[in-house]
């Protein structure tokens, strides 16, 4: 790998000035980053327990698309199911043996939105729609060489694990680029912890009355945070307009108290549900907590970005990253990565750090083409140190998928 570096970057966590937004839990782009997640997960650890190994796939097109809902005080009910469009490429078979593709998606889809969004019942209100081709990328050329051993041919359509051509050199699937920095700014911490505090299993079990499609957009100037959230609550659990009022100071209050907690040394002013119309009626009242009950949509990498935030001073790949193959897809695996190793150099030298890991379609996968790594200050960057580390976290990329297989580790 070629390794670039410089000093000097300009954007850090102690720069004057952050504009950062997180898409909450119950977010429709969050959800779909979610679904996507979930069907890869579970469709990889069906093919490792039967197979030995996860055969081809992608759900990173997926898209989810609004139902509707009836919303009036103390009732909340759908009347128009949500869609779940499942676009990408999933192997349905190994040599004779079937994967049950549709019953996978389904249970991941089910699963993953009964947990999100507890008063959704997705038996009657989700609707799946796969959309999967089994077409390879371009490569597959007709010949004298089309039945070789792990060739393009059978790239969705494996005769036996010997046809995985991962099996045989792991290489990069396409050509790309993964960014990564730290450490956050308070900005940044401020829309994190915030949005995790108030979609969190404590706060909605002592506040059921708050759905999770939070929205938070926070600026910082110096030691002044302005903060504007949206906050939904549900229907059935508010009588009256005069609770509605109370709750959203209350969320407002909630706010502010914990930004101070964290950014005790900063200014904090805060706005909530600015569209409202208490006297038209107009507000942020839903049945099951989230817009997508109601005509919003949502798209796989539209939302947060991988480390949980859309930080628009910072370096960003626009690779959605949910739902990509974790064993060699690069628009996964090195945004994961460049993220660890700027945390790690972050840790090792005091200094703010941004990583950018581009690869090659073809390339070792852990060998990366290009390695830019840019620190904060004047001083020349550790040249060795930088490529140690970067080393170290590719040659890693076992535990990355580990963490991904399990849960530990989320991509939006």
């Amino acid at each position: 790998m070629n390794i670039v570096t410089a000093c000097g970057l300009p954007f850090t966590a102690t720069s004057g000035l952050e504009l950062v937004e997180r898409k909450g839990a119950g977010h429709p782009d969050t959800l779909t980053d979610g679904v996507a997640e979930a069907i890869s997960r579970a469709y990889s650890r069906y093919c490792l327990e039967r197979f030995g190994a996860i055969l081809h796939h992608n759900t990173d097109k997926t898209a989810l698309l609004g139902g509707a809902a009836e919303v009036r005080f103390g009732y909340g009910q759908m009347t128009a199911p949500i869609s779940v469009l499942v676009n990408g490429r999933m192997t349905n078979r190994l040599g004779e043996q079937t994967i049950p593709v549709d019953d996978i998606i389904r249970n991941a889809t089910y699963d993953f939105l009964s947990g999100a969004l507890p008063l959704l019942d997705v038996e009657n209100w989700v609707r799946i729609q796969p959309r999967l081709s089994l077409a390879s990328s371009p490569g597959a050329v007709q010949g004298p060489t089309s039945d070789q051993q792990a060739g393009r041919q059978f790239w969705f359509a494996p005769r036996n694990l010997e046809d995985l051509a991962e099996r045989h050199r792991m290489f990069s699937n396409d050509t790309s680029a993964g960014v990564g920095y730290a450490p956050l700014g308070v900005a940044e911490r401020l829309a994190c912890e915030v949005e995790s505090h108030l979609t969190g299993e404590v706060f909605r079990a002592a506040h059921p009355y708050y759905g999770t499609d939070i929205k938070l957009m926070v600026t910082r100037c110096d030691e002044q945070v302005n903060i504007t959230a949206c906050v939904p609550q549900i229907a059935c659990h508010t009588p009256d307009l005069d609770t509605y009022i109370a709750r959203r100071v209350q969320a407002r209050n909630l706010i502010a108290e914990t930004a101070e907690q964290i950014a005790p040394d900063h200014r904090i002013t805060v706005a909530i549900n600015t569209r409202d119309n208490d006297a038209r009626q107009e507000l942020y009242l839903t049945a099951t907590g989230s817009s997508i009950e109601s005509g919003d949509e949502g798209v796989v990498g539209r939302g947060n970005r991988s480390n949980g935030l859309i930080s628009m001073f910072r370096p960003m790949s626009m690779e959605g990253v949910s739902g990509k193959n974790p064993v060699y897809h690069v628009g996964k695996l090195y945004n994961l990565a460049a993220n660890e190793a700027a945390q790690q150099l972050y840790e090792m030298t005091g200094r703010a750090t941004a990583v950018a890991l581009v690869s090659q379609a073809g390339r070792d996968l852990n060998d990366p083409w290009q390695v830019l790594v840019q620190q904060s200050g004047t001083e020349q960057v550790d040249e060795v140190l930088a490529g140690h580390v970067v080393a170290e976290v590719m040659n890693n990329l076992d535990e990355l998928r580990a963490a991904l297989l399990t849960g530990k580790l989320v991509t939006a």
